[in-house]
């Protein structure tokens, strides 16, 4: 695929990359461009995880593209299925995305990080909030970072818009590894084809249970669990994929799961 975005796909595993030059910026039509390939990829069965990543080795994402700003893009404008870079707002999004850091990652760029599953980092990469020095607010991080790392730290990257490297960004539980940059996307892959491999209904099951525990108290989401009331979950329990689960390890063999 040509344009501002490009994506690769191998087997059940795509690969989405941010290729705007100079730094990778999203402006409204980029960010239509991302919702529909990753509603694509949402709604597509065949294809069971996502990498995100940006071109080059100077920058993921530093997320709104000022310029096309300037030039008339309205920051309340259309950004398309699945909100700013397709990710912060797609419902139902059940399968596990990836995002591999090889550069500069902030303001929306690491808003979008945070709209990922899990996060790999290159040792050069950098994170911040800056939205503070342009008098606006990080909207999405405002509602995210705080129940992914601890409050003040959160508060503290929002209030001062300071930069964090790979090594802090990981001590404080937002990036799950460091790599060397050469390393990044081999790393990537290997942790999703790991994915992959494994049963498509579980990962479903699990990303509707957390996304809806971060609104609810912990009775409230496990008696929808044990009632079937997510959809995910009824599915899943319904399903031969549970049977070939149980069956597999009675059988001391590795399960084979179809995602049916």
């Amino acid at each position: 695929m040509t344009g501002p975005i490009q994506t690769r796909r191998e087997g059940g595993i795509l690969e989405v990359t941010i290729d705007r030059p100079k730094a990778n910026a999203i402006d409204l039509a980029t960010s239509r461009i991302m919702g529909e390939i990753f509603a694509g990829f949402r709604d597509d069965d065949s294809l069971r995880v996502a990498i995100i990543t940006g071109a080059g080795e100077k920058f993921f994402c530093p997320g709104w593209d000022l310029k096309a700003a300037a030039g008339g893009d309205a920051v309340d404008g259309d950004y398309g299925i699945g909100g700013f870079g397709g990710l912060q707002e797609l419902r139902d999004l059940n399968k596990p995305v990836i995002a591999a850091i090889n550069g500069i990652c902030c303001g929306g760029g690491l808003e979008i990080a945070l709209s990922a599953d899990m996060i790999l980092a290159a040792e050069h990469a950098t994170f911040a909030l800056p939205e503070i020095r342009s008098g606006t607010v990080a909207d999405a991080a405002s509602i995210k970072l705080p129940k992914r790392i601890p409050y003040h730290i959160a508060m503290d990257m929002l209030f001062t818009g300071r930069w964090l490297d790979a090594t802090e960004a990981n001590r404080w539980g937002f990036v799950n590894e460091i790599l060397p940059a050469t390393q990044l996307m081999e790393r990537a892959w290997e942790l999703a084809r790991l994915l992959e491999s494994g049963p498509p209904l579980v990962y479903a099951a699990i990303k509707e249970v957390v996304r809806a525990a971060e609104g609810e108290d912990f009775q409230t989401t496990m008696n929808r669990i044990t009632k079937r009331q997510f959809k995910t979950v009824d599915i899943l329990y319904s399903s031969d994929d549970q049977l070939e689960g149980a069956r597999a390890f009675a059988e001391k063999r590795d399960p084979v799961w179809t995602g049916k």
